[in-house]
């Protein structure tokens, strides 16, 4: 007897799985906001004449980067209650996120930095423009919209990393989706429309990204 789709149990929990996707997309943003904030203090010791500040971010960069996310966010929530620290799901979840993603954000920030010639930055002190200024319209600014495009394919990455978070319980889409699968034995139904939820996820984050790159980084018209 062939497998009968019945798409009427992922109907019947839909409002499961929409809350579930909101709290996906909080983690995300959450996440996001903390890895910006990590890349942007990240490249200030990154690029440190110190090598006290310099050294410790290299290795941070190039330990997050090479190890997997799952087993960073499980030595967050397993290994470190053996020190005393201990977090629930959801903010081992978020800051599992955030140094994931703000080891990837040191470096797309710093290239970004970097690409800023100093003969711009010379320039604009001739004018008599201060240091801040010099820093908010020279370097900062063009840097950010060189690097915009690979710093928000990360963010979205992130979006979807979130789906890993299940392994610790926190409360997000996959393991909502994993419940109601246990629940209903319907897992291409649930499975596939949960692919479409992230697929609506993605698309609406790119719009959104897109729509912020055009206020903030689209050259005047003439």
């Amino acid at each position: 007897m062939g497998y009968v789709l019945d798409f009427g149990v992922v109907y019947e929990r839909l409002p499961e799985l929409l809350l579930a996707a909101l709290s996906t997309i909080g983690l995300a943003v959450a996440g996001m906001s903390l890895a910006t904030l990590i890349g942007v203090l990240g490249v200030l010791t990154r690029t440190s004449k110190s090598s006290l500040l310099r050294i410790p971010t290299i290795a941070f960069v190039e330990v997050i980067r090479n190890t997997p996310f799952l087993v960073q966010i499980f030595f967050i929530f397993f290994a470190l209650p053996q020190f005393g620290i201990r977090l629930n799901p959801t903010a081992t979840a978020i800051i599992a996120l955030a140094v994931n993603g703000g080891a990837y954000a040191i470096e797309i920030i710093r290239g970004g930095v970097e690409s800023i010639g100093k003969g711009q930055i010379e320039a604009g002190l001739a004018l008599g423009l201060h240091k801040a200024q010099v820093f908010r319209h020279i370097v900062l600014k063009p840097a950010f919209r060189a690097i915009y495009p690979s710093l928000t394919s990360q963010f979205i990455m992130l979006t979807l990393t979130t789906s890993v978070c299940t392994s610790i319980a926190a409360y997000e889409l996959t393991s909502v989706a994993q419940r109601i699968e246990s629940d209903t034995f319907r897992s291409f139904e649930v499975y596939f429309s949960i692919t479409l939820i992230y697929l609506a996820i993605s698309g609406l984050m790119m719009a959104l990204f897109s729509a912020i790159s055009k206020l903030l980084f689209s050259y005047p018209v003439r």
